[in-house]
């Protein structure tokens, strides 16, 4: 009795631990919230002005009254971070459907259809997997103009063939499947298989994809704003506010506090997109 009981103790030890969140998987949780709060509603988090301060308090270190300190004008830093993170979230979001609606489209329809339509967006998709990410944001925010909203336009055209590939892999392999040729066999249509059975299954691993490429995102929005391809100033996305504290290198806490942010918020998505993928 007692060697029969063990077995099922064991898998029920190994289920509640399946059920629970890593320390580090929660922690990611917690800051992403905490972004997203600071997105939703940055007023509750800061009663300081983003877009004005006070030129007497100018240059002031981090301290209880500014906790990330203050810049050149005498803003508080803490308050420009919170406030511009809705322009930094908004734009990685607007790249990620971006690449998600249009990269998703094109492998599912490469995938599923097979034949000539396979060939000629496979060859679009190399085409755009031969320019690096970062150069083809660049290209495309140049030709529609600096702007925060072009720059997530841009970011997520240089993701669509990323989207696209893992797709079009994932479809050929749920395509092959024997419930998808057995409903084929009982006759079931074309687009029923494809909107019923394969895109249901096939979406599943572009989900951690999605959430990498939003942290992703992120930081290539923040790249192109440090490299002055965003909104200009009194603007306070992240990487605006990097390329500005990087002139006042004494004062390093105008360069930390942005980037720590930065990076933190990148970090955590990456981590939850990998644990995501585990779990799938």
């Amino acid at each position: 009795m007692t060697f029969s009981l063990n077995p099922l103790a064991a898998r029920i030890r190994t289920a509640r631990r399946s059920e629970t969140f890593p320390p580090a998987v929660l922690l990611s949780f917690l800051i992403v919230a905490l972004v997203l709060a600071w997105a939703v509603a940055p007023g509750l988090f800061t009663s300081h002005n983003p877009a004005s301060g006070v030129p007497a308090d100018k240059l002031l270190g981090p301290s209880a009254a500014h906790w990330f300190g203050t810049d050149h004008l005498g803003r508080d830093l803490y308050a420009r971070v919170v406030y511009g993170t809705a322009s930094s979230v908004t734009s990685a979001f607007i790249a990620v459907v971006i690449g998600l609606v249009v990269g998703g489209l094109m492998g599912l329809l490469a995938g599923f259809l097979g034949g000539w339509v396979d060939v000629v967006l496979a060859r679009l998709v190399d085409v755009l997997l031969a320019i690096p990410n970062f150069l083809l944001a660049v290209i495309v925010v140049t030709a529609l103009g600096f702007n925060t909203t072009n720059a997530a336009i841009a970011t997520g055209v240089s993701a669509v063939a990323v989207f696209a590939r893992v797709m079009r892999s994932e479809v050929i392999k749920t395509r092959q499947a024997a419930f998808v040729e057995a409903s084929f066999l009982l006759g079931g249509s074309r687009w029923h298989i494809l909107l019923r059975h394969v895109l249901p299954n096939a979406s599943r691993s572009v989900l951690p994809l999605a959430v990498l490429r939003f942290g992703l995102s992120i930081l290539v929005i923040a790249s192109l704003a440090f490299l002055g391809y965003g909104d200009p100033p009194p603007a306070s996305d992240w990487g605006l506010l990097i390329s500005i504290g990087k002139d006042y290198l004494k004062w390093p806490w105008l360069v930390y506090a942005p980037a720590f942010v930065t990076i933190a918020t990148v970090l955590s998505v990456n981590r939850i997109s990998r644990w995501l993928r585990k779990t799938n």
